[in-house]
């Protein structure tokens, strides 16, 4: 995918995820890491912007240093993508695109108190759905930090980290009270992981108890016959 293209995408999708609901006003963002091809670094939506009405020519275009080169002002979260693009190539190397939504029904559900299975991080949702374990995986939530603060891009790293290190690399992260950072190897695949998290979120605040979850034998079945990545 070109400069061009990248563009182009960026603001599709962006369009699709206003149109049905995913972000509202000028909440999320939407990053692109381009290939050395295309001179490296990124393209990231402007602070501020409405990700219904993008224009492909005002997205921010940074260097490989997050250094802005052209473009309106770029989201405040550049340095939290540029973190999580360099955190996950060490376990998916064709990452190439992060959205960043204030999804309602996963921001509800850090609205309370989450069990933290692994003594740190509490996962935002358990197997509740074969496409969930299949698509998304484990979604870690971060301690809230303020919008844009350096120390969530570094919390984030550290969970890329474990996980990876774990076996189970990580598709998406959950900012407590703000909402998820999703990734994947372009925008289409990336807004697919963010829907399908949405979803089980919404299907989990739908169930007035704690639903009946897959079980291991069955979860063992997705990773042996899908690679999924629980």
């Amino acid at each position: 995918m070109n400069e061009t293209q990248a563009r182009d995408e960026i603001c599709r999708v962006g369009r699709s995820l206003f149109e049905r609901g995913y972000v509202h006003a000028t909440a999320g963002n939407i990053s692109v890491r381009l290939s050395d091809a295309e001179g490296g670094g990124y393209l990231i939506t402007p602070t501020d912007a409405c990700l219904g009405f993008l224009d492909p020519a005002r997205l921010a275009r940074l260097d490989a240093k997050a250094h802005q080169t052209s473009g309106d002002i770029a989201s405040k979260t550049i340095a939290l993508h540029a973190t999580i693009y360099k955190a996950a190539a060490q376990f998916s190397k064709k990452t190439s695109c992060i959205i960043h939504t204030h999804s309602t029904h996963c921001v509800a559900l850090t609205l309370k108190p989450l069990v933290a299975a692994n003594k740190r991080w509490p996962e935002l949702l358990p197997a509740l759905t074969p496409y969930f374990v299949m698509k998304v995986g484990h979604v870690p939530v971060m301690a809230y930090h303020r919008p844009g603060a350096l120390a969530a891009a570094d919390e984030v790293a550290q969970a890329i980290a474990h996980y990876g290190a774990a076996g189970t690399p990580l598709r998406a992260v959950m900012l407590a009270r703000l909402g998820p950072n999703v990734w994947h190897d372009s925008p289409t695949a990336a807004m697919a992981t963010l829907e399908e998290l949405e979803t089980t979120a919404h299907l989990m605040r739908l169930s007035a108890e704690v639903p009946e979850l897959l079980t291991e034998p069955q979860i063992e079945e997705l990773r042996q016959t899908f690679c999924a990545r629980w």
